[in-house]
């Protein structure tokens, strides 16, 4: 159990819901149980740094309660629009809540698993997580953390010893559990799934919830639920901004893998783009682009409006007309000044706009690697200098591009080591599978590590605000 008891802040808050919203669950018992990966930074934030091996593995293998928190753990109910299709038959399949717990911050986290076993929304299948799954999962938080995005963190990865048969993998696979930290597991699909029933009572209890727990400066409004739904804009369209110029793409954006604190989860097929393309595309099942990097902001508003919808029994006069207009005009401030900010330069709100907008154009028209573009970029005109004998950055858009760049301010006199290095750390499809490729034939953890390493050096340079 923690040692750290100071650090150590349990709150086991979502027994206040009551039925209706979850289901106890027994975890399933794995043959073996060998810890992979653990992130200690995170760990020390909420207090379970101190924990040895024996007790890590008590915890987030065997998932024994840890003091003072859930005695059982709870899958989840929702409901949610797949690929655009409403489906009622959802719920946590291979996964649960396991704890809820405050971090240094005072924020209140939750931590959930994949791959945990069998629960009542399984659907037949096995609820276990390949250990691939599990692999690339860690390498994807890692890299969009890096990148400034809000997203879970994979907190602890353990090999379970089972062998499990894919149709999308060389069969059979080795197997893991995951135990991801998140801000907030209510999805959008939690709402629907209550909106479908007409529960009312409920949805009301829901939406209260979320504003005492994640949104404490609504407590008191007017109308909760249209102050919710507007914060819930406000960060749906952030999100949306962060997949953009991190060049990151989801791959299933359905509604059930939207939450109401904005936050990313829940990594299956994603990409990170090599070159800006908009029609590229995660899934191998996406065949008509649904969910494309260009049309993700479109994908999350229509998520959105859903949401909004399954607040309507509450809220008959809603006004989800409105939502556009708040949505387009955050999703365009946020854009900017995350371009600002990967381009290593102080903020103009004057510029800041057409900066961005060239960044893309130049991108648009060229094949430059988009990872690429960012790391030659960053740091201001003096670096850009650099460049100029480079075949790569030619053209009108990008003199335009040097034009703008050349009116800010570096946001640091002197650049992170990083920045020295002979290109920028990348997540592209085929480095995922060498890794993996390692470990799968060889056992050899190497490479996972190493790029884990190059990713926290990566962090550091970017400082990105913590998710």
């Amino acid at each position: 159990m923690p040692t750290d008891s100071s650090a150590y802040r349990p709150a086991p808050r979502i027994t206040a819901l009551g039925d209706g919203f979850y289901d106890e669950v027994t975890p399933a018992r794995f043959p073996a149980r060998i810890l992979r990966y653990r992130d200690l930074r995170w760990a020390a934030r909420v207090g379970l740094a101190s924990l040895d091996a024996a007790e890590w593995e008590a915890h987030f293998a065997h998932f024994e309660p840890l003091p003072g928190n859930l005695t059982k753990p709870l899958a989840l109910r929702y409901h949610g629009h797949q690929f655009d299709v409403y489906n009622r038959d959802l719920g946590d399949g291979r996964g649960f809540l396991f704890a809820q717990l405050e971090d240094d911050a005072g924020r209140l986290l939750d931590l959930g698993t994949k791959g945990s076993g069998t629960t009542p929304w399984s659907r037949g299948g096995d609820g276990r997580l390949t250990l691939k799954g599990g692999v690339r999962e860690v390498l994807a938080t890692a890299m969009l953390e890096a990148l400034g995005v809000a997203t879970s963190v994979s907190f602890s990865l353990f090999e379970t010893g089972e062998k499990l048969h894919r149709g999308d993998e060389p069969s059979p696979t080795r197997s893991s559990v995951l135990v991801r930290l998140s801000h907030s597991h209510v999805r959008f699909g939690t709402f629907q799934r209550l909106a479908f029933a007409a529960d009312a009572p409920r949805l009301t209890r829901l939406v209260d919830y979320v504003i005492a727990q994640y949104f404490p400066h609504l407590v008191g409004a007017k109308e909760p639920a249209a102050a919710l739904f507007r914060e819930v804009v406000q960060r749906s369209a952030t999100l949306a901004a962060s997949y953009m110029v991190a060049g990151f793409v989801h791959g299933v954006l359905n509604s059930d893998n939207m939450n109401v604190t904005g936050e990313s989860f829940d990594y299956g097929p994603y990409r990170f783009l090599p070159s800006y393309d908009p029609a590229f595309t995660a899934a191998y099942f996406d065949h008509g682009g649904l969910y494309a990097y260009g049309e993700q902001p479109r994908a999350i508003f229509r998520n959105v409006l859903r949401f909004g919808g399954a607040l309507r029994p509450i809220a008959p006069d809603l006004a989800l007309g409105a939502a556009g207009a708040l949505y387009e005009e955050t999703l365009a401030r946020e854009t900017s000044a995350r371009v600002v900010r990967r381009l290593g330069l102080v903020p103009d709100r004057d510029t800041d706009d057409a900066l961005a907008a060239a960044a893309f154009a130049f991108l648009a028209e060229k094949t430059t690697p988009f990872e690429r573009f960012f790391f030659d970029a960053h740091g201001g005109a003096a670096r850009l200098t650099r460049l100029r004998e480079d075949p790569a950055y030619r053209g009108p858009h990008w003199e335009a591009f040097v034009r703008l760049v050349e009116l800010y301010t570096p946001a640091r006199a002197t650049l992170p080591p990083y920045f020295d290095g002979a290109g920028p750390c990348t997540m592209l499809i085929d480095e995922i599978e060498s890794i993996w490729s390692a470990i799968a034939a060889r056992d050899d953890w190497g490479p996972f590590e190493d790029k884990l390493l190059a990713i926290r050096a990566m962090t550091e340079a970017l400082s990105p605000r913590v998710p």
